[in-house]
This record gives C-alpha cells, structure tokens and sequence, in this order.
C-alpha cells in the first residue's frame, strides 16, 4: 500500500447518535489522500456497521478503555501525518485536509497545532492544548520512542500530551478545522463530571 498523506483514527463508543457528523465530515473533504481508521471499543448500537459504510478499516474491540482504542488505531496506521477525531466532534471544513496537507509539506515539525471551536466557549486559539485532535502529528516522529496512550477510559490523551510535547518540534497555526462537542450530554467527559469516573 503506498504511504497515505494522512492517516486519521477515531476511537468509538455508544455514539452511533452522532457519529455520521463527523464521519460525514471526513468523507466530504476535498483532500483524499488518507486513510480513515475507527476503533469500535465496547460499542453496543451498531457503530461497527456505520462505520463500515465509511471505511473497510474498522477494528472492534472491548477494552473500554480510549487510550487502547487510539493505541489500536497507531498500530495499523500508514500516513506520514496522524490525526485524530474524537467520535462526537467533527472537521469544521471540507477543505481542511487540503489546507492541512499544502500547510505541512513545507514544515519541519514534529507537531503541527490548530485552532478549533469549543462548545459553549467559542473559538480557541491554536496552542499546545492537552488534547491530540488539534494537532497534526508526524508519524515518524509518533514511532521513533515509546509513545503510547494509557488504558484509561478518560484523559488518556492528556498523559500522551505530557510526555510528547516536551520533546516535539511544534508550529502553531490559527486556523480553525476542528469542532469540539465539548461536555456533549452522555459523553465520558459528561459522565466524568457526573462523578461516574474517577481516573488519576
């Protein structure tokens, strides 16, 4: 298989209600360069079969866990960039893989990082957030030390953030590609919030 500009991966749970958004997203990009990669972790309502009609890369799972989910989705990927989208969000633009991948080809970074809107808070400047889906990361760059996701049900991104941003090449963009359904009604950072999780 040649080498896909970007692979994206989306980690799934429960959320058939509101995953064709963002898949639709994904699918509706003018930039087709990528390979697209769910991870269907404990799904019970039928997110596995909306998910084939987006891709034949579809990996069932019953972790519970979405840092086993992202690690899964790590594991098969072969684009020379990753990006990620969480199951409840979605791409603000069907130009923004295009704009991503002409931004990229002329960077040297490890981690390119972007602006997005946030629910209920409005626009958020690119920064070196401690989320993974308003960045662009290097493959390479994913694989040359350990980095792996902790199988934990929530912020498991947040460990991931700490240990890579430290040792990244970052560039910044403010540019907005990306919605963030933030505390979306059933959701695990809902649910966190609600005290039925409690993860260190």
């Amino acid at each position: 298989m040649n080498e896909p500009f970007f692979s994206v991966i989306v980690p799934q749970h429960n959320s058939a209600a509101y995953m064709r958004k963002g898949l639709d997203s994904i699918k509706e990009q003018t930039f087709k360069d990528y390979e697209l990669i769910i991870v269907c972790d404990a799904c019970e309502n039928g997110e596995a079969d909306i998910a084939r009609e987006y891709t034949d890369k579809v990996y069932s799972i019953n972790a519970r866990s979405a840092g086993v989910a992202r690690n899964v989705g790590l594991g098969v990927a072969k684009g020379k960039w990753i990006l990620w989208m969480d199951d409840d969000d979605w791409f603000l633009h069907d130009y923004a893989f295009e704009m991503l991948a002409e931004r990229l080809k002329n960077t040297s970074a490890d981690v390119l990082c972007f602006s997005f809107i946030y629910k209920g808070q409005g626009y958020a400047k690119c920064a070196l957030w401690i989320a993974v889906w308003n960045k662009a990361w290097r493959r390479s760059f994913v694989e040359s030390k350990p980095y792996r996701f902790p199988p934990k049900t929530f912020a498991d991104d947040v460990d991931f953030a700490e240990e890579t941003h430290p040792k990244a090449k970052v560039e910044y963009w403010d540019m907005p590609l990306y919605y963030y359904n933030f505390m979306r009604e059933g959701s695990i950072a809902w649910r966190t919030a609600q005290g039925e999780f409690d993860e260190k």
